[in-house]
């Protein structure tokens, strides 16, 4: 995963688990705005949601953070 996708899910992550706390779920489309301006970017965090790691489509957001800070 380019790194400044992963940087985004990270800070998307930590703003939404500092507004709703540590069990808030979110899924892979919370890192993008509501117009597909970035397919190519939209589709690697797909495949890496759904495919690489068969993630359910809404996950804790304070679960993959862990997963990406981790490099997994």
């Amino acid at each position: 995963m380019r790194e400044n996708l992963r940087k985004k899910i990270i800070e998307i992550c930590n703003l939404k688990i500092a507004k709703k706390g540590e069990n808030v779920g979110l899924s892979f489309y919370a890192f993008f705005k509501n117009k597909n301006d970035q397919p190519e970017v939209l589709m690697e965090a797909a495949r890496w949601w759904i495919e690489t790691h068969q993630l359910d489509h809404f996950e804790k957001a304070s679960k993959i953070r862990k997963m990406v800070e981790a490099g997994v």
